[in-house]
């Protein structure tokens, strides 16, 4: 894991997102459906650029994320989690026919049907450079959160400019049945520039570096959008979306809420357990007062101490955001160990590096 975390920072890496949810959203009014379904705005967005969406459930907590890539005036490439996809098309039908009975839209899935090759790290356009085919791949044409239709190794092609690493990086869609053959080409085009390929875990690393949210990891039901940190992609000119309502709940919009934040353990070798409990005072009374927990948990081989790879930790907090630079005790094997609230984002992004 540290090896490949390594590879896509300083060089490129691929990996396989083919298990993504996908879901087609076309007609006159999918941008007017998907308005009423996220959170942020999309009768605005250009054909041929993409969005990271927020979806939640009646109750303003929330159900799922994703980039979602606006193909044409009434066609949307829509993402979602992978263990959510079923969920979130389940959703997605029964507001189209029970609430929006008034939209013209029909939705597919999709989610056999793209294979998704993720190339990440500041060498990524030049390793897919000589295997796109009829799309410009210059700033200019191709911005970050864009998206183009092409060719790909001889295979159609939806090319996106996405990251979850926060590095430089493109998302290749081709038809599954060319799966295979687009990843070896990847493979082949990537040995002079050092490609490595990454897995799951790695991918988990890298986007906690990041500050990146895994809906069910950093979300487990009863987090809203301002607990993770993405109060902003909450719209205060739509007059209505689903869980709007509820976001005005006077529970969640009060003080004590637990929130996003990170951990560095002042043992820079101690990597906590995830679920691991957080506390003020280590030496209160049993019961102790908790005041939440870790989510997410790594050694990170890019974020160092003393030029040593160093644990790294998600965790939602009672209030987290106002316990910055303050220290804490999380719960192991053996009693307490201390760390420090910081923000929840470990690297800055630098050069071409993307914030996703």
């Amino acid at each position: 894991v540290l090896r490949e975390c390594r590879a896509v920072r300083q060089a490129v890496g691929l990996f396989d997102g083919s298990t993504l949810g996908k879901i087609e959203v076309v007609g006159p009014d999918a941008a007017e459906f998907l308005n009423r379904i996220y959170t942020n705005n999309w009768l605005k967005l250009k054909p041929g650029r993409c969005r990271y969406g927020l979806m939640l459930k009646e109750d303003g907590y929330i159900m799922d994320d994703g980039i979602v890539a606006r193909m044409a005036a009434d066609r949307f490439h829509v993402t979602t989690t992978t263990g959510g996809a079923p969920r979130v098309l389940a959703h997605m039908e029964d507001y189209l026919q029970t609430e929006f009975t008034d939209l013209d839209v029909a939705l597919t899935s999709t989610t056999e049907q793209w294979a998704v090759i993720a190339v990440q790290g500041p060498k990524a356009r030049e390793v897919i450079t000589p295997l796109v085919e009829d799309i410009d791949l210059s700033d200019e044409a191709l911005p970050f959160m864009g998206v183009a239709e092409g060719g790909f190794a001889g295979a159609a092609c939806r090319l996106f400019r996405v990251s979850f690493t926060g590095e430089f990086g493109y998302e290749i869609n081709v038809p599954a049945d060319y799966g295979a053959a687009a990843w070896e080409a990847v493979v082949a085009a990537g040995q002079a520039h050092g490609i490595t390929p990454y897995g799951t875990e790695t991918m988990h690393v890298l986007r906690a570096e990041a500050g990146f949210i895994i809906v069910g990891q950093e979300t487990d039901g009863t987090v809203t959008p301002d607990d993770a940190g993405l109060g902003g992609l909450v719209s205060k000119v739509k007059k209505d979306f689903v869980g709007k309502r509820s976001l005005a709940r006077a529970d969640l919009v009060g003080d004590g809420r637990k929130q996003l934040v990170g951990l560095l353990s002042d043992d820079p070798d101690v990597v906590f357990d995830e679920g691991a409990q957080v506390v003020d005072d280590p030496d209160q009374a049993i019961p102790m007062e908790m005041l939440g927990h870790v989510t997410s948990s790594y050694l990170s081989a890019n974020v160092l101490h003393e030029g040593r790879p160093r644990s790294i930790a998600l965790a939602v907090v009672r209030d987290g955001r106002q316990r910055t630079g303050a220290t804490l005790h999380v719960t192991t094997e053996t009693g307490f160990q201390s760390a420090q609230v910081v923000g929840p984002r470990f690297l800055a992004a630098e050069g071409g590096k993307q914030d996703g």
